[in-house]
């Protein structure tokens, strides 16, 4: 992968971070209890990560999830993400749920449907608890059946979850 630079950010709901290599984002974190509690998350994911100044595209991609996280309609799919090393399954679902506008929801089984794989709901949410790019890759948006939240493996939990589901106005059926 090479070289992994990393950043932290301020936003409406905490500190966030990012990180990224020559391939473009490698992860975005959601923020953990304290600044130092998210980059210790980094840091386990990309050990030898260095805290840089980031290139500019990574600077618009801060910008636009702070906006989103402030609750801005802002489209995010133009971020470029390096899934070296993400299987096929798992690019697929986040294709989908890249596609999502803000505060529209899909559920798990209706991803799984989407790529062409019914009954696999399951499948989808181990993608979506293995996600290395919240907010980037929205799955908080992604939900269970009948509206219910379904899991969220960010810090904070369905809490988090349900509060960027608010700042988005999504409603849940």
């Amino acid at each position: 992968m090479g070289v992994v630079c990393f950043t932290g950010f301020d936003t409406a709901v905490g500190w966030c971070a990012v990180a990224w290599g020559a391939g473009g984002v490698v992860g975005t974190w959601l923020p953990g209890a304290t600044p130092a509690a998210t980059r210790r998350a980094v840091l386990r994911r990309h050990p030898d990560a260095e805290e840089a100044t980031p290139p500019l595209e990574v600077v618009d991609a801060i910008d636009g999830m702070t906006r989103l996280l402030a609750g801005e309609e802002v489209d995010l799919r133009d971020v470029a993400l390096d899934m070296t090393g993400v299987p096929e399954f798992q690019r697929e679902v986040y294709a989908v749920a890249r596609g999502l506008p803000r505060g529209v929801t899909m559920t798990y089984g209706e991803i799984a449907a989407r790529v062409g794989a019914p009954g696999a709901a399951q499948a989808v949410g181990q993608a979506m608890g293995h996600n290395p790019f919240p907010i980037v890759v929205p799955c908080h948006r992604v939900v269970a059946a009948g509206g219910a939240n379904g899991g969220f493996s960010a810090p904070g939990g369905v809490d988090t979850k349900l509060r960027l589901l608010a700042i988005e106005g999504a409603t849940l059926f």
